[in-house]
């Protein structure tokens, strides 16, 4: 069993820390920033990152450039706000076309998190189309990549993204649980790998149950402690602490 591998297998069921801004003492993100609640210094015309994400992703901008093709970020960073806003819409609609809450939940997490949970919290990650094609109406379908209006973007990024640190966060691995495939996430390694070892330290079910979400009243310990295995580890391992 390599590292990355072990690393994942035995942080998935690690027993949940206290709820301490900076639990080892070294660390360097405020629980506060990796949950959404406080916004960093972002960076970026038309989208926001860090400081270095951003620098990363001008230089991969204009390589591509070159090759005709135009990133922009359709999504990078959102607030704590923002996905609860996205959550609590889903949550009506889902509920209003005849789900059970539970089935509503279990529909959501197939492509967005539960606010505070997400990567998009960091400021390290972000949502890729190509404005050198005609944008769809519905512009991150999995079809639009694979065979479609980006497979040219798709190709180039596999082929190039990781030369500037980014690496695609839900991939098309069969043997992966949680979020379903997207090709258009791309996350920054250096950044997000240390982000992910400090959020991991957070006890996401006692700040869960402080939320207030629609639909929070079944955040059971089982139902969090599967989410955190399956969704929130179930990433990239390339992107693993």
């Amino acid at each position: 069993m390599n590292r990355r591998t072990f690393i994942r297998s035995t942080t998935s069921v690690l027993p949940l820390l206290s709820f301490s801004p900076y639990l080892l003492g070294q660390n360097t993100y405020p629980i506060e920033e990796l949950t959404g609640k406080k916004r960093p210094p972002l960076y970026g015309k038309n989208f926001l990152l860090r400081k270095e994400v951003a620098h990363a992703f001008e230089q991969m901008q204009l390589a591509a450039k070159k090759e005709g093709i135009r990133l922009y970020s359709a999504s990078s960073y959102r607030s704590f706000e923002h996905q609860e806003r996205i959550w609590n819409y889903k949550y009506k609609r889902y509920t209003r076309e005849g789900l059970s809450p539970l089935e509503a939940i279990q529909k959501i997490i197939q492509y967005s998190t539960i606010p505070g949970t997400s990567r998009h919290h960091w400021g390290t990650d972000l949502d890729i189309i190509d404005l050198a094609r005609k944008t769809p109406s519905d512009p991150l379908l999995e079809d639009h990549y694979t065979k479609g209006t980006y497979h040219k973007l798709y190709l180039w990024l596999q082929e190039n993204a990781s030369r500037f640190g980014f690496y695609e966060t839900y991939t098309n691995e069969p043997s992966r649980k949680g979020f379903c495939f997207e090709p258009w996430h791309y996350s920054y390694a250096d950044t997000s790998v240390e982000m992910m070892r400090q959020f991991l330290e957070i006890d996401i079910r006692e700040f869960l149950r402080n939320t207030g979400l629609l639909g929070g009243d079944l955040f059971t310990d089982a139902l969090i402690l599967k989410y955190r295995k399956e969704n929130i580890l179930g990433i990239n391992d390339i992107l693993l602490p």
